[in-house]
């Protein structure tokens, strides 16, 4: 799902307006109550845990959907009023700033094979649109620059915590013509044949458009994101569509300082990273994966949390068992110390993981579309929320706002199908809230 972007021909004009689908649902397994900003089967889902969902005043909630024909959508969380808030579709990542109330993405220009980054103002586009006084798409949208041909731009556009500087990746071509004498580029890793290189990052000032190169590796870039609390930093990983033989890796905007985030062995199965403070990133150690029969012991039998769940295929390598340390691992920028924050005492473990940017919690869900809250501070975990449907197209991906009050998840809960999933906001409980 984070991989396949909306785009395409707008079916609507910017600054339309669509009916509240807001409902609040009580979770009937934990009792949390469940704020749904969508309810309808549309095909929503909210952007990665890799970037804000929020806008800058912490009113809206942007996510895509196919309700204004693959166009980007934001919901007030209060008044549940549904937005358009691009036209023109666009591609890969929505960036939102968390300075400006400002929404950046990627689409392809009319000379094909190059990229248009977009600004688009929303503070105007949310006035005028509330007025009913909408004017014509380019008075809100902006291009910032485009990317140049055979650059091969695209993926997983990161905005700077400067706001100055989008980060994207580029193909190999590019990356070839930066990648350090001698490095050769890696081969397909895993059963699913992903993972090839070289790659490379590029970064366009949002102002100028001016364009530099930041880094190339020999490897498949994936899940580009910006340190949105520290300047000129980036978190990516090496893509495999699985486990990677070293996931995490973090660099300079100048190109300086590149090395593993996370240097992990060849039994962790590490995954889906993501920066949530100033020197702090969580990431996901699985322990997903079955014990080999006779691993406990002579005659021990294997132990599995079943076939059907992903990355069972012996192809990926003696990784993802419970033999070694696993959980909700949070990774410290500068000190490079590791801690686990929780893991789940059965199932699958937590799989995509986040964390309140004060320190104080950490929230990870499972295969069984499960949500868990964790106390950093006591260790203690409590489920928040579960019933959202193994069979949902895709995973909750619990992201916290600003404050580190309440995480947005995305739902099938309510679905007819099983599969089609809502916008949904999950409260951290008053009584953690009121701890010291």
């Amino acid at each position: 799902m984070m991989a396949c972007a909306f785009s395409g021909t707008a079916h609507a004009q910017i600054g339309k307006r669509f009916p509240s689908e807001r409902k609040v649902v009580k979770d009937p397994v934990t009792g949390t109550m469940l704020t749904f900003l969508t309810s309808k089967p549309h095909g929503d889902s909210k952007i990665y845990p890799t970037h804000p969902q929020w806008t800058s005043d912490g009113k809206w909630v942007v996510f895509r959907s196919r309700l204004a024909g693959g166009e980007a959508l934001a919901v007030n969380e209060q008044t549940g009023d549904i937005v358009q808030v691009s036209e023109g579709g666009y591609t890969g990542m929505l960036n939102l700033a968390r300075k400006a109330m400002k929404l950046y993405f990627m689409r392809p220009d009319s000379n094909k094979g190059r990229l248009q980054i977009v600004e688009v103002d929303l503070a105007r586009l949310f006035a005028d649109s509330a007025a009913g006084t909408m004017k014509a798409a380019s008075e809100y949208q902006r291009v910032a620059g485009i990317t140049p041909l055979g650059m091969e731009a695209g993926g997983d556009m990161a905005l700077d915590a400067d706001e100055e500087w989008a980060y994207f990746r580029v193909g190999k071509d590019e990356a070839s013509k930066h990648l350090a004498p001698g490095v050769k580029p890696e081969q397909p890793f895993g059963p699913r044949g992903m993972g090839a290189g070289p790659n490379g990052i590029a970064r366009m000032n949002v102002k100028t458009g001016e364009i530099k190169h930041v880094v190339s590796v020999p490897f498949q870039i994936g899940h580009i994101q910006a340190n949105l609390f520290n300047p000129g930093e980036i978190v990516f990983c090496w893509e495999t569509g699985g486990k990677s033989p070293q996931r995490t890796w973090t660099v300079k905007a100048d190109g300086s300082g590149l090395r593993p985030l996370y240097p992990e062995a060849p039994y962790e199965w590490v995954t889906h990273e993501a920066v949530i403070s100033k020197d702090e990133v969580a990431m996901a150690i699985m322990g997903h994966r079955k014990i080999p029969e006779g691993a406990g012991g002579v005659g021990a039998p294997a132990t599995d949390v079943g076939g059907a769940n992903p990355g069972q295929d012996a192809a990926w390598g003696p990784s993802g068992t419970r033999e070694k340390p696993s959980g909700l691992a949070i990774v410290n920028l500068r000190t490079r110390e590791m801690t686990i924050a929780g893991q789940t005492p059965s199932g699958s473990g937590l799989w995509h993981v986040h964390g309140s940017s004060d320190g104080r919690w950490a929230v990870g869900d499972d295969f069984s579309r499960s949500v868990y809250l964790i106390d950093r501070k006591t260790r203690e975990m409590i489920t928040l929320t579960t019933g959202h449907k193994d069979t949902a197209a895709d995973h909750p991906h619990p992201t916290f706002n600003a404050d580190g009050t309440k995480i947005e998840i995305q739902s099938a809960m309510l679905s007819e199908d099983g599969r089609t999933m809502n916008i949904c906001i999950v409260p951290v409980p008053e009584e953690w809230l009121k701890r010291k």
